[in-house]
Formats: C-alpha cells, structure tokens, sequence
C-alpha cells in the first residue's frame, strides 16, 4: 500500500535459486503484475499501468511490456482500447491472450453521446471476452476463435496446437447458476472446436496439460445438490486426447484437493485438503489409474502454496505457521521427500524483532455432537493460571476457513488483539471449507445458523472451562458470514458479548436475494427456498426481527459500493439498534471500497 498514491502498487522481483539473491526488476507506483518468462529465458514479460511513451485516454491502463532482466528500460508491447485478461508464451516470438473484443459501433456512439447508463446483464451489448495471438516482434495481432460468450480460463498446450478453454454464457451465472459453462477443445492449427464435458457438471477452474500433451487435468467444484455449487469440495477429472474421454480421478482423499496439480512425468503433485492443514502428495500414474503417497519433509505440514519446476524434482514453496510469518523455500523432491530446503526470501524481515503470538490448534465437541477444529492466539503477555479477555474473530464463506498459517489483514488482525492482551479464536464451524463435502453442506437446506451458532458458543465454554479465558469479558467480531453468526451471537446469547466488530453482514434477508450478485444461488441453497417461496421462512431467519434482544455496543463496518453485502443492509442494522435505543452504536462507511 502506499499512502501518498492512495492506493496500492506492486514490482516485480527476481529471486535466484540457488543462492540468495534478489534483485528488484521494476519499481515506482504503479501495478506490475503476472511476470512470465520467454521460453528461451531471455525476455520477461508483464502487465502493467505504467504510462505509455504517449500517453492515450483511450487504451487500457493495463498493457503488456517486455524487459530484458539483465539490465535496461522495460519497453510496451501493447497498446490496447481493452486489458489483457490472461497471457501466455507459447513460444519465442508468440503470446496467446484472452481479452473483449475491440469495441463495437454501438459501444462508440454511447460514448459519443457521454451516456454512462448501465444496463444491467446486456449480453447483446457486452463485448466477448475471445482468444488472440500476438507476434512479439510485429506486434501484430490476430483473432483464434469467434465465439460470442465470454471465456474465463484457458490452458495452451505445451507444442501450442491446442487450448482447452471454459466458456462462461450467462450474466447472470453467478446469481442462479441456471445457465452452467461450457468447455470447449480448440485446434489452434486448423480452427476447429469441440465441446468436451458434456455429461455431468464438470466446470474447471485449473486445468493443466500433461507434459506429453497425451492429455490435461481439470479441476472441479462438486456438490451432491442438483442445482447450486455452493457448498463444494474441489474433485480432478482427466481427459484422454487420444479417446476423446473424462474420468474422475479417485483421490483417495475425502476432503479433496486443496491446490494443485503440479505435473509430473508419472503423475501429479497436489496439496490436498486437511482441515486447519493441507497434506502434500504425490500421485503415480499407471494407466488410468493413479496411487497416492504422502509427501513428508521437515516443513511437509505448514505448506500452503507450492511450484515444481519441469525437471520434477526443483520445489519451490510457501512455509508459514500461525506464529510463522510466511517465506518462499527452495527444496529437493526426491520421490516422496523434501530434502534440503533452503529459504529464498527475507519478506517483512522487521517481524523478527516483533513479538508474535502463541497459536495453538484447538478442538471441542460442537453441534451434532461432532468435533469442532478452530485457531487460538494466546496473549502475548500470558501467564498460565491467569484468565484473559476472548475476542472471537469469525471466518467468512461460510465455506472459507482458518488455518495453523500465518494471517494478518485488516479483517483478521489477530495479533494486534493478542498484543492488547486478549485470547482470539477463530472456529472453523460446520459449514466451513477444507473439511470435506458432508461438512461443508451440512449447513444447506434450512439449516443455515442452527449449527454454526451453537459450535462457536460451545467452542468460547470450551475455553472457560479450561481456566483460559474471563467469562465477563468476551468479545466477537467478523466480516461477511463472520459478521452474519456474529450478530446471531448477539441475538442467541445477549449477555455474554460485551462488544461486537461487524463487518458487511446481513440482518435482512428477503432483500438479500435481489440484492447480492450471487443472492439466489446461496439464499435459496442455505434455506432450502426463496424468499418467493416462503417469506416467513426468510423473516425467521433475518436477525432483524430481534434487535430488541441485542445488549452488546456494536461498531457496524460497510463500504458504500459492497455488491456482496449491499451497503443497505448496515443501515438496516444500524438503524434497527438506534431506534431500540438499548446499545451504544456506531456505523462506519468507507466511500467506494
């Protein structure tokens, strides 16, 4: 963040890997962005809103520069009316984009006429995000495909003949998931396409080819719910070029894949779902079938993000802990182990000498009887015997989760509260990600609050119970569906919250559902209907209805341009409480945020 630009910027780095060396490539305010190597490790390219040499109000502030990384001036590829949306090199002199298409006649006279109305979800009028080749040294562009929807991932293969490439058909996807996307298979030498995954709802967001190009990995949600992927683990299917088929990919692993598949001449290396963890594995290939094996290695449990170079064997990965601020490591695959990690980056090196939180993975029987997993941070001045004030500092999803991993962000500001001399607990209730699909959809159909509410009272008597925590000074805070279960907190159980943080959560829910981008695919799944089916339904559900039972002083967050909370539905708290007059109340709006 820099704070005289107002806003954020972003450089690109070049980090050795084999000894410790880091040189910044770019440097001044803006955002420099998807650094890609030339295939001959010459040139690297990038995005950037760096200005041009002549600066046009009509291009994109985003373009494509090239620079060589052993000294002098990066210089503009592009000069674009649209933004690229994803590029890659397919060889020296090629670069594949996907961007919408240049504007249309209609497009230039609304502009003509300074008309700034938005119609909402005009697919007429909303310009195809279509595939593009671009010869580096002509700087000349030429259209691949001619399709009239809007791509939304693509993955070139390694000779660059052929893309697999997602197609999204809706504008209103997001909101009902009525219209699913299609995928398609494109022949990049004689033009020809072909719809792949026509059975099933397989809708990749990560695809990878093999290194043969025999064939490519797809990434999937699936849910057990005929209509929405909401509440989702991630399952991998494989596609046979040489059949022209898909299969599932048995896992062997229940909770699912978590990140990955990195590709390996046998196989695949993923990291797999695990709770407040994910597990590394690898997966060797015979035939159609694929055998999992745990990775181990000195820091095998805190990895959290990884890249495998194409030799199969160079690792490069993210290690943090909960009290660990996070490094990049370089390490040796050897089969199943990682051998000989060596740090590569010094990141944030102040945070050596600041004191950091003891961050404990603790579990509690909740709802249902079933065990509940949550992060504790200690008091950084905690003496044992002694109780402390709890702050309970809610996830967001409610799919999203908290993990033994470093985290500290405006919303998730856990040490500066374990600074002050407070526990924090982050409960990862039913609900919530990483914890397999029979978790994850355990709150849908009508169930929404009935289990999250009571895992987290059960997780803070959990804590009491075990002489940690005062019972008189107890605290909750979250944003989104953090916000959401702490404001049922307030209603649930008045007297125990002495203060609540909340962050763009509903109180209303009828409105939600017009409201919100995704409203209908997540209202109608977590309460089984919409509010046209049953409006009653949706006012027992809406906390609105019982502010009066609210004790707790509430500081109420929004920013004015939310689309996934509307702003609205903050007023509707904060006017609800000042009205009732019971609690002090503040609301606080962040313009254009």
């Amino acid at each position: 963040t820099d704070k005289e630009k107002n806003g954020r910027i972003s450089n690109v780095f070049l980090t050795s890997l084999t000894e410790k060396k880091e040189i910044q490539l770019t440097r001044g305010t803006d955002m420099n962005m998807q650094p890609r190597w030339s295939p001959n490790g010459e040139l690297i390219s990038f995005l950037s809103t760096r200005a041009l040499p002549k600066p046009n109000k009509e291009k994109s502030r985003s373009q494509l520069w090239l620079m060589n990384p052993f000294g002098g001036e990066p210089w503009h590829l592009t000069e674009f009316e649209r933004g690229i949306r994803a590029y890659e090199w397919v060889d020296n002199n090629t670069i594949l984009f996907s961007a919408e298409e240049d504007p249309t006649l209609y497009e230039s006279e609304v502009k003509e006429r300074k008309d700034d109305t938005r119609v909402v979800e005009d697919a007429a009028h909303t310009p195809p995000v279509r595939l593009f080749k671009l010869n580096v040294k002509e700087k000349k562009v030429t259209r691949l495909t001619d399709n009239d929807d809007w791509i939304e991932r693509w993955e070139v293969s390694h000779d660059g003949k052929k893309v697999v490439a997602v197609h999204q058909r809706s504008l209103a996807f997001e909101w009902d998931q009525k219209i699913l996307p299609v995928t398609y298979l494109y022949d990049l030498e004689t033009g020809q396409r072909k719809q792949i995954f026509t059975e099933g709802r397989i809708l990749p967001f990560a695809l990878r080819w093999t290194k043969d190009d025999a064939g490519f990995y797809a990434v999937t949600p699936y849910s057990t719910d005929p209509r929405f992927l909401t509440a989702t683990i991630n399952i991998l299917y494989y596609y046979d070029m040489a059949t022209g088929s898909a299969s599932q990919i048995n896992l062997d692993w229940e909770n699912g894949l978590a990140s990955g598949p990195e590709v390996t001449d046998d196989g695949f290396v993923a990291l797999l779902a695990a709770g407040a963890y994910f597990q590394p594995a690898r997966y060797l290939r015979t035939g159609n079938t694929w055998q999992r094996l745990s990775i181990s290695g000195e820091h095998a449990k805190h990895i959290f993000g990884a890249a495998l170079g194409d030799d199969g064997k160079t690792l490069v990965y993210e290690y943090s802990t909960g009290s660990t601020p996070t490094q990049w490591y370089r390490a040796t695959l050897d089969g199943t182990k990682i051998l000989s990690p060596v740090q590569i980056t010094d990141l944030n090196p102040n945070f050596k000498d600041k004191v950091k939180a003891k961050v404990e993975v603790v579990r509690w029987k909740g709802s249902l009887d079933e065990e509940v997993e949550g992060i504790l941070y200690y008091p950084h001045n905690y003496e044992p015997g002694k109780r402390y004030p709890l702050v309970l500092n809610i996830h967001g999803g409610p799919t999203g989760w908290d993990m033994d991993a470093w985290s500290l962000s405006w919303a998730d500001p856990a040490n500066l509260l374990a600074q002050r001399g407070a526990f924090v607990l982050e409960p990862n209730y039913h609900g919530s990600g990483n914890y397999g699909l029979k978790w994850a959809e355990s709150i849908c159909c009508g169930k929404y609050y009935d289990l999250e509410t009571p895992d987290i009272e059960k997780g803070v008597d959990a804590l009491i119970e075990r002489g940690l925590v005062d019972a008189d000074r107890i605290g909750t805070m979250g944003w989104s569906n953090g916000s959401i279960l702490s404001i049922s907190l307030l209603v649930t159980d008045p007297k125990r919250y002495k203060a609540a943080s909340v962050g763009a959560g509903d109180v209303e829910w009828i409105s939600d559902w017009a409201n919100v981008d995704f409203g209908q695919a997540f209202d109608a799944y977590y309460f089984g209907k919409s509010p046209l089916e049953d409006p009653q339904l949706y006012i027992r559900k809406s906390p609105l209805f019982k502010m009066d039972r609210v004790e707790t002083p509430t500081l109420i967050f929004f920013g004015t341009e939310d689309r996934n909370v509307p702003t609205d539905q903050g007023w509707t708290h904060y006017r609800a409480l000042y009205h009732i007059g019971k609690v002090p109340v503040r609301f606080l709006l962040f313009p254009g945020e």
